[in-house]
């Protein structure tokens, strides 16, 4: 900044006149150093203030410039007992214009054109545009009317800087509490899946409990009602042959003795060491009224190696005999099925001779699920006198419920006894 001399701060310099300073004018040529300063008289110094104090008072005026000769200024910036001719000398010293040798107003002889005006910026006015760009920013103000693409994009613009301007800390908290969220909602998600899929599970699992039970509620009545019915009601359509008349006779000799339309199968070797049947056949009372489910009375005869009868056999369905549809344990305890069997076959049992176990699960079978019975199977053996003689006796009841499971039906059972003599 260059200080201006006294009159001219006083009278100041007018705007319309002709040698108005220019911006390129209001300057002192320019240093190596980069500092600008009054320039010395012809031939004395360089025009530098490297390395000299410059004072500035308040207002941002030069109070003193040294310019390394160590001469005071006067107020107008010139050494003291300098001075300039006359006022023309000094505006063209100021206006940056050359001089003569002499101080004389050297324009005429190399003219230079009038300053530009240039306008004026203070600290209560906004710098000025070009007429051009001015025009131009009217036109991009005219329309609050550019659309909602340009209003959009404004808005977008202040998003993102105000995100910008947002601390680094509060981004990755933002961030972490997204996540945090995301990560919420996905537990609330799988727990009410849990949830859910365990409810399905449990009511599966109740229903089928109470299908079971259910299910063994109406066994429980359906045998109950079968034990309810008196076994005499039952119609008895076979007769029981006499095993122990068969005992010591050929085979052919124990056709003509049964009768009932006995039909004899081919005879089956048994070749078992220490055995003494050696051969088995089937003699099948074709005449006897034949059960849907056991299918014809049969009779087994073992033979010893003599062709003669050692062992008498029979087997036929409970339902055959007049026992209806008994309970295993009730046919056994109650109807005494095995000692009044063996009686019609000649072998006299005391009643209640016969035992069956307290435990029913020793003589049952259940399915996969351990509550389904599929099977009733026990045997039973023991000793009696016939007619002097000590006799083997031997019998098997046998309650199969695979069919009953398969049709839901306990009446499709199939109840079928056995029982053997030997001599």
């Amino acid at each position: 900044m260059v200080r201006r001399s006294k009159r001219n701060r006083d009278a100041g310099i007018s705007a319309d006149d002709g040698n108005a300073m220019g911006l390129t004018e209001a300057f002192h040529p320019v240093s190596a150093d980069g500092f600008t300063t009054a320039m010395p008289p012809m031939g004395e110094g360089d025009g530098s203030i490297i390395e000299e104090d410059v004072v500035v008072d308040e207002e941002g005026v030069f109070e003193e410039v040294d310019l390394g000769d160590g001469e005071a200024l006067d107020d107008e910036g010139l050494p003291a007992g300098e001075s300039f001719p006359d006022e023309a000398v000094f505006e063209d010293f100021y206006a940056g214009r050359p001089l003569d040798a002499d101080g004389a107003d050297a324009a005429d002889a190399s003219p230079v054109p009038d300053a530009v005006p240039l306008g004026v910026v203070t600290a209560d006015a906004a710098p000025t545009k070009p007429a051009s760009k001015a025009a131009h920013g009217a036109k991009k103000g005219d329309g609050a009317s550019r659309g909602r693409h340009a209003k959009h994009a404004s808005e977008m613009n202040e998003k993102a800087r105000k995100k910008a301007e947002l601390p680094e800390y509060m981004r990755k908290s933002r961030r972490m509490r997204r996540i945090l969220i995301v990560v919420i909602i996905l537990l609330v998600l799988i727990l009410a899946a849990m949830v859910y899929f365990g409810v399905q599970l449990y009511k599966e699992a109740s229903s089928s409990a109470v299908q079971q039970a259910l299910s063994s509620e109406q066994e429980v009545a359906a045998i109950a009602s079968e034990d309810a019915t008196d076994s005499a009601d039952a119609a008895k359509v076979t007769t029981v042959p006499d095993l122990v008349s068969l005992l010591g006779h050929t085979q052919q000799e124990a056709i003509d003795i049964l009768q009932h339309g006995a039909t004899a199968a081919e005879p089956r070797a048994v070749n078992e060491e220490g055995n003494p049947i050696k051969s088995e056949v089937r003699v099948a009372l074709t005449a006897e009224p034949a059960d849907s489910r056991t299918g014809t009375p049969t009779v087994y005869l073992g033979l010893d190696a003599d062709g003669k009868i050692i062992q008498a056999g029979y087997s036929t369905s409970t339902s055959s005999l007049g026992y209806g549809s008994l309970s295993f344990a009730d046919a056994v305890r109650t109807e005494h099925i095995i000692e009044k069997t063996l009686a019609e076959a000649g072998v006299s049992v005391p009643e209640g001779a016969v035992e069956l176990p307290e435990d029913a699960e020793s003589y049952t079978s259940f399915d996969t699920d351990g509550t389904t019975r599929t099977k009733e199977y026990c045997s039973f053996n023991g000793e009696v006198d016939i007619d002097g003689a000590p006799h083997a006796w031997s019998a098997v009841l046998s309650y199969d419920y695979s069919m009953a499971n398969a049709s839901d039906n306990l009446a499709d059972t199939v109840r079928t006894i056995f029982i053997y003599v030997n001599s």
